[in-house]
């Protein structure tokens, strides 16, 4: 069952007001991650998501080399867009929060949960900005 949306509205917030786009059917998945590269954050209502993930993504995303798009899904709130998006990703274990880099539909780096945990936004946002690095062009 879906978490109430006024419940998470405020954890969407923290990820599209640094420009992140929300992907809350898997049509929108689909259209979000059809060419170019993009970062895919799977949010969530977890302290981890909200003490490290959500603003490790704000850091990175100020670095000079980014994706072209940054989206998001909700784990909780956006089911069928996290379940198609968990199924791109079907090589990598489901983690929420987590985050992945794709380029033309098809994932080149992932963060897992546990990798989030153990990391503050600092050391997160620099995982981040290597792969921008190595995936991405400087805007």
């Amino acid at each position: 069952m879906a978490y109430p949306e006024r419940f998470i509205a405020p954890m969407r917030e923290d990820l599209t007001q640094y420009g992140v786009e929300e992907a809350r059917t898997p049509a929108e998945v689909d259209r979000v991650l059809a060419d170019g590269t993009v970062l895919m954050v799977v949010n969530s209502v977890c302290g981890c998501a909200a003490g490290r993930a959500r603003p490790a993504v704000g850091i990175a995303l100020q670095h000079p080399a980014r994706p072209a798009k940054a989206a998001t899904v909700f784990a909780g709130g956006d089911e069928a867009a996290v379940a198609h998006q968990r199924a791109k990703l079907k090589d990598y274990p489901p983690s929420s929060p987590s985050m992945a880099l794709f380029q033309d539909g098809k994932p080149v780096f992932m963060i897992h949960r546990h990798e989030i945990e153990q990391r503050n936004p600092e050391q997160i946002a620099s995982m981040l900005t290597q792969a921008f690095d190595r995936f991405c062009v400087a805007q």
